[in-house]
């Protein structure tokens, strides 16, 4: 047996044309775009690659990208007073505030002050609250986008039992809410996890986020699970995952690959929930199957 490779830069380059299409229905409704600010503090390499692919998508989906590129030594709060423009701007349906900041920043007094309803990323401690009560808000990118692929290539998840490894706020706690909200049995596990390839052995479903390179080995895997592997390291041999691709392709009944699986998932879904955030705020419906 041969695991199918989840292509997940077409299933997202299918979502990105359905939300071109909602976006040019909500113009027409609401008289203007779908507005995503985007904030850079600082010249880190990569989070200005990111910077650079998010304003592309979102200019390429019909949205209004407004971006701004701080300097690293910007005090804090000139960052919050930018962040409470935005927060009151009417043309802005989504704030980005990107990640990591400066060390003089505290990130968590910056997030805590974007509009929850505006928090496309949904970090917010009240967005996280959402989640995890079953109320309506905004989920995290990176986890709404593996859930997608999920159910995607299984359907209904209900009763599946499945391994989330890793508890980051941005990944590991989310998709183990989202999971739980499809009735899967969940396990979280971590670095601390006691006879982690046993846990993961059971799972049907494995998520794997915790950020080490091919960690999980192949004979972790039960035959026919579902992994998603979240990771993103760089070795000499270049991108890999958390998942040992090679060993799992043998035993795992699909998989996605790194690069080319969740990756492309966390843009579109930003521009998801961007065009969700305005639909709401404007009072314009929108296909909620589509999206």
């Amino acid at each position: 047996m041969t695991a199918e490779i989840i292509d997940g830069k077409a299933f997202a380059a299918r979502l990105h044309q359905r939300i071109a299409a909602q976006v040019a229905a909500f113009a027409a409704a609401a008289g203007r775009a779908p507005g995503l600010a985007v904030v850079l503090v600082g010249d880190d390499p990569a989070s200005a690659v990111y910077v650079r692919n998010k304003h592309k998508a979102t200019v390429a989906a019909g949205m209004a990208s407004f971006a701004h590129r701080l300097p690293a030594d910007l005090p804090r709060h000139d960052l919050l007073a930018l962040v409470d423009r935005l927060n009151a701007d009417v043309a802005v349906d989504g704030i980005l505030v990107q990640l990591p900041l400066p060390d003089h920043i505290d990130a968590r007094v910056v997030t805590t002050r974007i509009d929850p309803d505006k928090d496309v990323d949904g970090f917010t401690p009240e967005n996280a609250g959402r989640l995890a009560t079953g109320l309506h808000g905004f989920v995290p990118c990176t986890p709404l986008g593996c859930l997608m692929l999920l159910k995607d290539r299984l359907g209904d998840l209900t009763g599946m039992d499945a391994v989330v490894i890793g508890r980051s706020n941005i990944v590991g706690k989310p998709m183990a809410h989202l999971l739980l909200r499809e009735s899967c049995t969940v396990t979280v596990a971590h670095s601390k996890t006691r006879d982690l390839p046993d846990v993961v052995r059971r799972a049907d479903i494995v998520v794997a986020a915790v950020g080490r390179a091919e960690m999980v080995r192949g004979d972790w895997i039960k035959p026919g699970a579902i992994v998603i592997d979240v990771g993103i390291n760089r070795t000499e041999a270049g991108l890999v995952g958390d998942v040992d691709l090679a060993g799992a392709l043998g035993v795992a009944g699909a998989i996605t690959p790194v690069p080319g699986g969740v990756g492309p998932m966390t843009i579109a879904v930003l521009l998801r929930n961007t065009l969700v955030s305005a639909c709401r705020r404007e009072g314009v419906p929108y296909d909620k199957e589509a999206l």
